[in-house]
């Protein structure tokens, strides 16, 4: 029989100061560093688009006070449901300003979104493969949050731009990360087995960055004279034609990381639905089926709310077209 859960314990007071002192992890945690409140807090199946921390600078201060305020006035479990809730939806939803080498490629993810899932699901100093690494946001975050990660980028391109962000925004912990120029399906039998503790990524898009650009795309990124689609690779997935072989080619990709996983080892890639014609395709449930079959049970799904992104009149004043402002976090484990 298992053991019953311990309760979810409220901050413990610095009976000197009366300041709230941090929770430590409860011992029996293997997965990761949180203590129970914070672990308790991310099992909500939808996430505020990068909640971030709290802020630093002069504002620390003004924050610190606000809310001890609050926790006085409400007590400790009112302040928390306030500060984890209301709070955070209205004031830390906002994804900070994509820099210059970011902004260049057509379709990235904010660092405070993967930090939050490395720190959800590996310990400092854990491993974490990205296979469709881009612009390195993953080991930008890996850096930050003091794991090891490994990316695997096609493009010479977005390869270039990896390191200079790495050299740029990852801080000391930039220089452990480890980048490879390489075809994923190539570079994947290469690792060692039971190396990693997480799989982290966001796949491409299909081939639904070739479309001619629509309203979102002109504004977005024609007009700004930004890249519209990945490479003009042979063997990026970007560039196949039909969606069922994309699918098929996107399962061998994961099915050839499988033995480079730990075993436990959990994998949250991030995916878009999308509109493709007339006809509204969802690709979540299409990447999950695609990762079960690869070998990767499905655990969860995290919606992620982008309450940031810009509205468009898409089929006003005729049709109803949904402006599309989430993202699934796909989580599933190895066994």
């Amino acid at each position: 029989m298992c053991p019953a859960p311990r309760a979810v314990a409220s901050a413990a007071t610095d009976p000197r100061t009366g300041t709230t002192m941090p929770e430590p992890a409860d011992p029996r945690n293997r997965l990761n560093d949180l203590p129970n409140r914070e672990w308790l807090k991310a099992t909500k199946s939808f996430w505020v688009r990068a909640l971030g921390r709290e802020p630093t600078g002069l504002d620390a201060e003004a924050w610190g006070e606000f809310v001890a305020w609050l926790r006085e006035r409400r007590g400790d479990e009112a302040a928390e449901q306030l500060l984890e809730q209301l709070v955070p939806s209205f004031v830390f939803s906002r994804t900070p300003p994509r820099g210059k080498l970011k902004s260049q490629h057509p379709a990235t993810f904010s660092e405070a979104d993967v930090t939050r899932l490395i720190e959800l699901f590996t310990k400092p100093g854990g491993r974490v493969l990205d296979p469709f690494v881009g612009t390195g946001s993953t080991l930008i975050a890996c850096a930050q949050a003091e794991r090891l990660g490994l990316g695997i980028e096609l493009s010479e391109e977005w390869a270039r731009v990896a390191r200079e962000r790495l050299r740029d925004e990852a801080g000391p912990g930039g220089a452990r990360q480890e980048l490879l120029r390489a075809d994923a399906r190539e570079a994947l039998p290469t690792l060692p087995p039971d190396a990693f503790d997480l799989l982290l990524t966001s796949p491409p898009y299909w081939s639904m960055l070739r479309k001619k650009p629509g309203l979102k795309a002109q504004a977005e990124r024609v007009d700004k004279g930004l890249a519209t689609h990945y490479s003009e690779s042979g063997a990026d997935l970007g560039n196949i034609a039909g969606y069922d072989p994309f699918l098929a080619t996107l399962g061998a990709v994961f099915s050839l990381a499988l033995p480079a996983l730990k075993s436990g080892a959990h994998l949250c890639v991030i995916v878009s639905d999308f509109r493709h014609g007339s006809r509204f395709v969802l690709h979540h449930a299409d990447v999950a089926r695609v990762l079960e079959t690869a070998g990767y049970p499905l655990k969860a799904i995290t919606i992620l709310a982008q309450d940031n992104k810009n509205l468009y009149p898409f089929g006003i004043p005729y049709h109803f077209i949904s402006n599309v402002h989430h993202q699934y976090v796909l989580i599933h484990r190895k066994p």
